[in-house]
């Protein structure tokens, strides 16, 4: 008896029991990073200490994040476990994905590892400020709906949204999953489930997961499951259950509207046909005229349509440059309605290219109206460059384009609303900067070095703004900084670091030595540009305007000869009450290396964001600023042609003359590059 239980034991062992590996497979791994690293070099010790620090911080909420290590050795990560897990499993799954990632992407600095119930993510890049998701893997069922697919997908998408409300704005954890039923006896049951990471605020898990939701439209027509994961949020659905757990969201399929049914021709006697024929016949003179007519309307509609929208053709908006911009396309009419017919009680701002009205959309979001002046012959480019590239970008310190529309001559653009409008209003406002305390100051200060750092590094394209200032930093009701008027950037390539131009354009006050005098410009122009702006916020004063004042000729020299006396805690606004002193001396340090007169002197954003954010990190000693452009008046744009031989600049206008526009609003008047 014992001799049979030692052999039943004995099987029992070689009995292939579940593993996480098998109820958690490998979806895919995606590998990068500019360069590799090495065994027992301080990115690998690094990595190691992320991995240590994001296991331990994960196990409460199944989300982490952090970074560790100073550039060039930085390693920024994330981690998040589906919402449906428990902690034991959240833990195996993430001690395999650590384990597994050094093995799938050996030595690369960067890689991303997606499993059915987690994901990590690590680079070299400090990509943790952004909620960029454009890195997706699908995954759909191989089998598609049998009966009524059309019902089914609309099913399928109330089912998603309603989650999405609910992981949105009902969910700390940013996790909902939902079950809609009575659908059919072949699928009595529709599950679904959606997440975003757990940092992310309402609004931008609920836009994070509408973006999915149209891909889902595209992939998923009539298909029984699939899935889109990204490293922001992610989405799946099944006809079976494949989550634990309760859902907190429930539909029944039986309230959707169905369209209605086709209209049959009754049979009968011959009598009734030869009646039914009669009618018929009545009926359809009648329709056809009615047809003619609004055939002839819709014809003459569509002529008036397309001849007012040839400026796409004849302004060169080709296919290419504007990939995923159709998706944006709103009616003129809609935005009429939206701004009362750009009612001047509607108006946000007036500039040289026209004016900024409020709206409000059909469905009750509010939205900023960008109109081109008619007789502005620069604003169809400024309209094209700000769409191409802001349409492409996503990041929370990044003004959001919501739409575009070139109809009857009218050239305009729509944003998300700002309630705030812009940082100048409040900080060189007597009145209003006092709103502005030293926490607030530093909210701006961090988001708007973030929010260049991912234009700089962290996109998937290089981008210099090249107009960075006060106006053209929006304050959303959070007072949380967003970057706008993107019409002079300029996009650079992947192994481009500096470009040339023959005609400069920008802002009084803020442009980098290099680029006024040579049309050079390159990242460190902008990072010239962010420390004047973070000099203007600590001190609460303009510089294009300091010529006003008796303390010195500039906002540089009077920063440089507080630096040098040992009195850079006077530099700050006199509003401010309860201000840190040493957090002053350490952003008056920080600008003061930004707009070093060398360009290579001055660091990198993603070095500034690492030098706000530690008070620890030994910042070396700046050089004495000595160039400054600054006009006897309020804030102005300049456009000056420079003459120079290097390189071959852009292709631009010969215009020699320069021009100089006055510009008080948020977003900046432009002129053609």
């Amino acid at each position: 008896m014992y001799f049979s239980l030692l052999i039943i034991l004995c099987l029992l062992l070689y009995l292939p029991f579940p593993s996480l590996s098998d109820s958690n497979p490998l979806l895919t791994q995606v590998c990068g990073g500019a360069s590799n690293y090495s065994d027992n070099s301080t990115y690998s010790s690094n990595i190691n200490q992320l991995f240590s620090s994001l296991a331990t911080n994960s196990t409460s909420i199944g989300f982490a994040s952090g970074t560790v290590g100073s550039v060039p050795n930085l390693v920024s990560g994330l981690v998040l476990c589906r919402g449906d897990t428990n902690s034991s499993f959240c833990s195996s799954c993430l001690s395999t994905a650590f384990q597994n990632a050094v093995q799938l992407c050996p030595y690369d600095r960067a890689a991303t590892i997606f499993y059915d119930y987690c994901l990590l993510k690590f680079s070299n890049e400090q990509f943790l400020s952004s909620t960029d998701n454009s890195l997706q893997i699908r995954g759909p069922s191989p089998a598609n709906v049998t009966s009524d697919p059309a019902r089914f997908d609309q099913i399928v998408t109330d089912l998603l949204s309603n989650a999405s409300a609910w992981a949105s704005y009902n969910s700390t954890r940013r996790f909902a999953i939902g079950e809609a039923t009575n659908f059919s006896q072949q699928y009595p049951v529709i599950y679904g489930l959606v997440q975003c990471t757990p940092d992310l605020t309402s609004s931008e898990c609920q836009s994070c997961l509408q973006g999915l939701f149209v891909r889902k439209q595209q992939y998923f027509k009539g298909i029984e499951g699939g899935r889109i994961l990204g490293v922001r949020c992610n989405f799946r659905y099944e006809v079976y259950s494949f989550y634990s757990g309760q859902p907190t969201v429930k539909l029944d399929a039986t309230a959707v509207t169905l369209p209605p049914a086709p209209m049959l021709e009754p049979t009968g006697s011959s009598g009734k046909k030869s009646r039914t024929t009669i009618i018929s016949i009545a009926v359809a003179i009648p329709a056809f005229i009615v047809c003619l007519s609004l055939m002839t309307f819709s014809f003459c509609f569509w002529r008036k349509r397309r001849s007012s929208r040839k400026v796409l053709v004849k302004y060169n908006f080709d296919s290419d440059d504007m990939e995923g911009a159709d998706s944006l396309l709103l009616d003129l009419s809609t935005l009429k309605t939206a701004t009362t017919n750009f009612n001047e009680s509607n108006k946000l701002g007036q500039g040289g290219f026209g004016a900024v009205y409020k709206g409000t959309l059909p469905n009750g979001q509010d939205i900023a109206v960008k109109r081109m002046s008619q007789s502005s012959g620069q604003g169809l480019g400024e309209l094209k460059n700000e769409l191409i590239l802001v349409a492409k970008l996503q990041h929370k310190n990044l003004v959001r384009v919501l739409g575009w529309c070139l109809e009857e001559q009218e050239k305009l653009l729509v944003y998300e609303f700002v309630p705030n409008r812009s940082l100048d209003t409040f900080l060189f406002n007597p009145e209003k900067k006092a709103e502005l305390n030293w926490r607030k100051r530093s909210t701006i200060i961090n988001g708007v070095a973030r929010g260049l750092q991912y234009l700089h590094e962290d996109s998937q394209l290089r981008i210099i703004h090249r107009d960075l200032k006060a106006s053209n930093i929006l304050l959303d009701a959070d007072m949380t900084p967003k970057i706008s008027d993107f019409g002079l950037a300029r996009l650079f390539s992947v192994d481009q670091t500096v470009d040339v131009t023959k005609r400069v354009v920008g802002t009084f006050g803020y442009m980098a030595p290099e680029y006024a005098m040579h049309g050079l410009y390159s990242t460190k122009s902008d990072v010239f540009c962010f420390g004047i702006l973070l000099l203007e916020i600590i001190t609460g004063k303009r510089n294009s305007g300091f010529w006003e004042s008796n303390e010195a000729e500039d906002l540089l020299s009077f920063a440089w000869e507080n630096w040098t006396a040992g009195t850079v805690p006077q530099l700050a606004d006199p509003t401010l009450k309860h201000c840190p002193s040493n957090e002053i001396v350490r952003c008056v340090h920080i600008a003061l290396l930004c707009v070093q007169d060398n360009p290579t002197d001055r660091p990198k954003m993603s070095e500034v964001v690492i030098m706000l954010s530690s008070n620890t990190m030994s910042l070396k000693a700046p050089f004495r600023p000595s160039f400054c452009i600054t006009n006897t008046g309020s804030e102005s744009n300049l456009y000056l042609q420079v003459n120079h031989n290097q390189g071959s600049g852009s292709s631009q206008p010969s215009d020699m003359s320069g021009h100089v526009s006055q510009n008080q609003v948020s977003i900046t008047e432009l002129d053609a590059r």
